[in-house]
């Protein structure tokens, strides 16, 4: 199954206003949803090979009561897709900084929700915006260094068979559709999540990502990650609320275990049955605890 952005099942899906920021003349898409109240904002950040589709059931339920950002990363989503660019991490979070700043006003409150690479660019936003920051929600995601990475993913770092099986194949965004979740996707949500990377061209980055992985000193991003990791106890104080997929291969109990070391006071739901895209797998059971988390 194959859907465009003028499909009604993907409308239905996916009922937001779709807007634009210009960043040095490429254009990220985010979603702004719901009004000012005085309430803090949640801005809600995706990783690979995901985009803003991700959280489309938090934005349909939240923005009643908040008002919700969603970006695509330059590269994802609905955002221009360039082919020479850097993709680095720090570059980024300088995306995503400059978007808060554009949105919203000086003294307005956040709280970040994250996943996937959305943990690094988004603590990577917040140890330089503290003070901002009243919480965060994290799902299956790191904002520190490891010397782990799954063979399935660093196979795809090689120069010839990683550019051939993502942007050829499609074997990043397809293959997650699958191995990202435990319980099967319906095909319209499935389609929706890889739609925007339907040919060569546009999953370039879903490739760059990847090899932004820092596993090693001499990477471009190893110094931003490792700034990251050293400075993330600027959070410490920050409520924290983790919902995390036990059956993530990728993302797995090493990490969800660091969390909890970094933040020993962080509330934590761990779901055995659920993979990486936790929010496919336990949606029931993770949208009244993210409620329930962020009015207190």
């Amino acid at each position: 199954m194959r859907l465009t952005t003028g499909d009604a099942v993907f409308k239905e899906m996916y009922p937001f206003k779709s807007n634009y920021f210009d960043l040095d003349g490429n254009r990220m898409h985010y979603v702004d949803e719901g009004a000012r109240n005085g309430r803090p904002t949640l801005v809600m950040l995706h990783g690979n090979p995901s985009w803003s589709f991700l959280y489309r059931n938090l934005i349909s339920d939240l923005r009643k009561d908040y008002r919700v950002i969603a970006p695509d990363h330059i590269g994802m989503g609905l955002s221009d897709k360039p082919q020479k660019y850097p993709y680095t991490l720090q570059l980024h979070i300088n995306n995503i900084s400059k978007l808060l700043s554009h949105l919203l006003a000086d003294d307005e409150e956040v709280i970040l929700l994250m996943h996937d690479w959305g943990g690094a660019i988004g603590c990577g936003w917040a140890i330089n915006n503290s003070a901002r920051v009243k919480k965060m929600v994290v799902f299956n995601t790191a904002a520190f260094l490891s010397k782990r990475i799954p063979f399935r993913i660093n196979i795809c770092k090689l120069p010839i068979f990683g550019a051939l099986s993502i942007r050829g194949f499609n074997a990043f965004a397809g293959a997650a559709v699958h191995m990202a979740v435990e319980n099967k996707m319906k095909p319209e949500v499935a389609a929706g999540f890889v739609m925007p990377y339907d040919n060569w061209h546009n999953r370039i980055s879903t490739l760059r990502f990847v090899q932004d992985i820092p596993m090693n000193p001499g990477h471009p991003s190893f110094e931003t990650l490792y700034d990251i990791d050293l400075r993330l106890s600027i959070l410490a104080n920050k409520p924290v609320l983790v919902q995390w997929g036990g059956k993530d291969w990728c993302f797995n109990d090493s990490f969800y275990n660091e969390w909890l070391r970094r933040f020993p006071d962080m509330q934590a739901d761990y779901y055995s049955d659920a993979g990486h895209y936790v929010l496919e797998d336990a949606l029931g059971r993770i949208l009244p605890r993210v409620r329930e988390f962020i009015a207190i």
